[in-house]
């Protein structure tokens, strides 16, 4: 791909401090569309993001996404190529003036030369309703091309009328192998500092996705080592956090989970979210931990409490919808949930027994009048003849033989009296008492 920029730098901030002096994470800040990591989503060829950034087709937009993933970037991307002016403000900063004065500017430009203006606006859910509606007009003339950053839900945070001119680009955090091939790249902008294998990856696995936090801990960390190199101790020291030994796909995986299981099991509300942190401190891929919560909700709660499959399901969505750091909430409420529900392994159990009966059995063939007479011919060959349709009597109980010959006197299920399962056992006995007495 061709550079993006032709003989101009791109703009690298708002201040006079000369390029040496300013945060790696600045200096590393990507020259060209061929340098950004990660966004491929919105950056594969064809989509609407991309061809703005080759064609310097600027649109107002909305970038919204987690901390250290490209949002400024991309807008100065968009600029440089776009041979456009580029005007930046902070909406922590910035009020209706400072507004004004760029719309005037812009305004200036277009009447004198023709020239278009981007006007870059961070943080844009910092604008209260009466700053944003001041850039309608001239976001609906195309006076300006808005280019809005925000970490907020646009659709909460911003005007209706505002994101209707604009289009909403979503960026998701980095992943942590991305993360590690800026880390790497930025070895060379430090001068080839000597950094250890382990903490290029701690600082990768836990700086969140977040490019800006992982350089910043990464220059941190060699001005603190110096001569010496980077060692794990200086990168936790960096980043302030721990570094957790734990391997998504070895032991620590499995006996993590293990421990959650267990511990949620055996009902111990602060064991289980203490295993839970510490698979989300690892890394652990959520939509995991959640699948394991669903599987528990039967497994081990089962119609003791029949909400906690409600409960683990739902908590499988969010996280699907929500995603990491927030969806630990999710997760955490599902395990304090399931690990003080009533619990009952009887579903489990009597599936087991049924599967067994069945592999040392094989196949039963159901009752003539169970079997199916959906189908042309079928009562010609006996199929639903004489079925006893259980609603025709008084508490739609039958005397019917429901299951197959062989395995007539058979009992898989043994209900307990945890819960609301007891329940369910007094209704099971009943049943039984009132089939038998149906049958006289």
């Amino acid at each position: 791909m061709e550079r993006l920029f032709e003989e101009a730098e791109p703009p690298r901030g708002q201040t006079p401090v000369p390029e040496s002096d300013q945060p790696l994470a600045v200096r590393m800040r990507p020259r060209t569309l061929e340098e950004f990591v990660g966004q491929e989503h919105l950056l594969g060829p064809g989509q609407s993001l991309r061809s703005a950034l080759e064609e310097g087709r600027p649109h107002s937009m909305v970038l919204y996404g987690p901390p250290g993933t490209g949002k400024t970037t991309l807008a100065r991307l968009l600029a440089v190529n776009s041979k456009a002016a580029f005007e930046e403000a902070s909406a922590v900063n910035a009020g209706r003036q400072e507004v004004r004065d760029v719309l005037e500017r812009a305004a200036h430009r277009r009447k004198a030369g023709g020239e278009g203006t981007i006007f870059f606006l961070d943080e844009i859910h910092r604008f209260n309703k009466p700053q944003q509606d001041a850039l309608l007009p001239a976001v609906e003339e195309g006076l300006v091309a808005l280019v809005g950053a925000t970490t907020e839900n646009p659709y909460f945070e911003v005007n209706s009328a505002l994101l209707s001119r604009s289009r909403v680009y979503e960026l998701h955090k980095l992943e942590d192998g991305q993360v590690l091939a800026l880390l790497q790249r930025a070895l060379g902008e430090l001068g080839g500092a000597k950094v250890e294998d382990e903490a290029l990856e701690f600082l990768a696995a836990r700086s969140g996705g977040d490019a800006r936090t992982a350089l910043g801990a990464l220059e941190l960390a060699c001005e603190t080592a110096g001569e010496d190199g980077v060692t794990l101790r200086h990168a936790e020291d960096a980043l302030q956090r721990k570094a957790v030994l734990y391997d998504k796909g070895g032991d620590k995986h499995y006996d993590a989970i293990s421990a959650w299981i267990k511990a949620t099991r055996g009902s111990d509300p602060d064991a289980s979210l203490l295993y839970l942190a510490v698979m989300l401190e690892g890394g652990e891929d959520a939509r995991f931990i959640a699948r394991r919560m669903v599987i528990l909700a039967s497994e081990d709660v089962g119609n003791a409490d029949p909400q906690a499959l409600q409960v683990a399901v739902a908590t499988a969505h969010a996280v699907e919808h929500v995603g990491l750091p927030e969806a630990a909430l999710n997760l955490a409420q599902c395990a304090v949930y399931l690990s003080l529900a009533p619990k009952s392994n009887a579903s489990y159990k009597a599936i087991g027994r049924a599967r067994e009966w069945v592999r040392e059995h094989g196949a039963p063939v159901p009752p003539p009048y169970l079997q199916s007479a959906a189908y042309p011919g079928a009562k010609a060959l006996g199929r639903g003849v004489d079925y006893d349709y259980p609603h025709n009597h008084p508490d739609a109980l039958s005397a019917q033989p429901l299951m197959p010959d062989e395995a007539l006197g058979e009992r898989f299920l043994e209900l307990t009296e945890h819960g609301a399962e007891k329940r369910l056992k007094e209704r099971w006995e009943e049943i039984l008492r009132s089939r038998r007495n149906v049958g006289g």
